[in-house]
């Protein structure tokens, strides 16, 4: 039901991720035999998490880690590992800088030209180590780097910006990207995003997309929502666009993953997610904090060097733990960020959910009453007052 929010204007209540429970069912499960496997155009992968595209998140190294676990990392083909030949001390500057440098600085780093040559080679370095090499341009690198990326052979492309969809309106002089013809020349699955409606994670599908992102400005490195006041509360979105792919799948017979992008901290974020519709998450912070992520310790949004209107900023994490602790433990935090795999398994037991398929069916609530709960835990835990 809409809520009028004044004369001439309603809105639709939506529901962020904190604002749901998931609910025990009838029977549980050994968590050792919850299936968490998903499959991403011709990929197969065990455990249904993704490195977000951020240059503080993945790089070559980590993008091997993280397949080696059964995981997937995608790296920014726009960002500082195809503007420099070695990144390393662009790295350190970017963790040095102070707060009120920062942004003058990314703008003058991102403004470097970038390379094919560098997009070739670290699409090489990836796979050189049997690794897949999942990669990532805006729509508007895409029109650039494209065959460039195909030539070098990567095994999926993500095409990202804050709002991705089929009827981009542009000045004449500006031929938007045909998203359909973009996937269906490229030689490897195109992932699209991101969105946060039924309608247009519906028409990304008929494009013709091997996965749909979703959800816009709720990560804590993207400030899209401060700045232009755009987005979607999480498990909304998710339900809405997993909503569209149920119905793609029963008219086409074609099953197009939905990948919750953002806002996803903790094992019980993901579980939450998967509960609402997700087939996977993609995740930026958690990953930062890993011992191997090259961001030293920060973590910083995609749209952050923009010239024009900078969004993002760039967050100090912090060092938790080497990535095998963070994916598939043994946890050395209590607080949800270690062993998210470990975290979903323990929920699709819990649940009796056997694979992803039966957690997306799980029993949802909601409870507000939770967000009171957690901060009385937090301020708990700042007084060390303990649980």
């Amino acid at each position: 039901m809409d809520t009028i929010i004044g004369r001439g204007k309603t809105a639709r209540r939506a529901y962020g991720i904190d604002e749901i429970a998931l609910v025990p069912g009838a029977r549980t499960l050994d968590p050792s035999l919850a299936d968490t496997r998903w499959t991403i155009g011709t990929v197969e992968r065990e455990i249904p998490i993704i490195a977000s595209a951020m240059d503080g998140v993945v790089d070559a190294r980590m993008a091997v880690l993280l397949s080696e676990l059964g995981a997937l990392g995608v790296m920014n083909l726009e960002g500082i590992q195809t503007r420099y030949e070695n990144p390393d001390p662009i790295l350190d500057r970017i963790a040095s800088v102070g707060k009120s440098e920062f942004v003058g600085l990314m703008q003058e780093l991102y403004a470097e030209p970038i390379k094919p040559e560098l997009i070739e080679r670290r699409i090489a370095e990836i796979k050189e180590k049997g690794a897949i090499a999942a990669v990532s341009l805006t729509p508007v690198g895409a029109t650039r780097f494209a065959a460039t990326v195909a030539k070098a052979g990567a095994d999926l492309l993500f095409i990202q910006a804050t709002v991705v969809s089929t009827a981009h309106l542009s000045p004449e002089s500006i031929t938007p990207l045909d998203l359909a013809r973009l996937c269906e020349e490229m030689p490897m699955p195109v992932v699209l995003g991101n969105c946060v409606t039924y309608e247009v994670a519906l028409n990304l599908m008929k494009t013709g997309a091997a996965a749909v992102l979703v959800g816009i400005g709720p990560g804590a490195a993207c400030t899209s929502r401060g700045v232009l006041g755009v987005g979607v509360p999480q498990a909304t979105a998710v339900a809405d666009c997993a909503a569209a792919r149920d119905d793609f799948y029963r008219e086409t017979g074609k099953y197009v993953p939905v990948i919750a992008d953002g806002g996803i901290i903790t094992g019980g974020d993901i579980c939450k997610c998967i509960a609402c519709g997700a087939d996977a998450v993609m995740i930026g912070s958690p990953i930062a904090r890993a011992a191997e992520a090259p961001g030293r310790g920060f973590h910083w949004g995609m749209a952050t060097p923009s010239p024009v209107l900078p969004r993002g900023t760039r967050i100090n994490v912090g060092t938790t733990g080497t990535i095998r602790e963070i994916l598939t433990g043994p946890a050395k935090l209590d607080d949800g960020t270690h062993n998210l795999l470990g975290a979903l398994k323990t929920s699709m037991g819990t649940l009796g959910a056997k694979d992803l398929k039966e957690m997306q069916q799980v029993e949802v609530v909601i409870a507000p009453s939770l967000l009171t709960e957690g901060k009385v835990y937090q301020k708990a835990q700042q007084l060390g007052m303990g649980k």
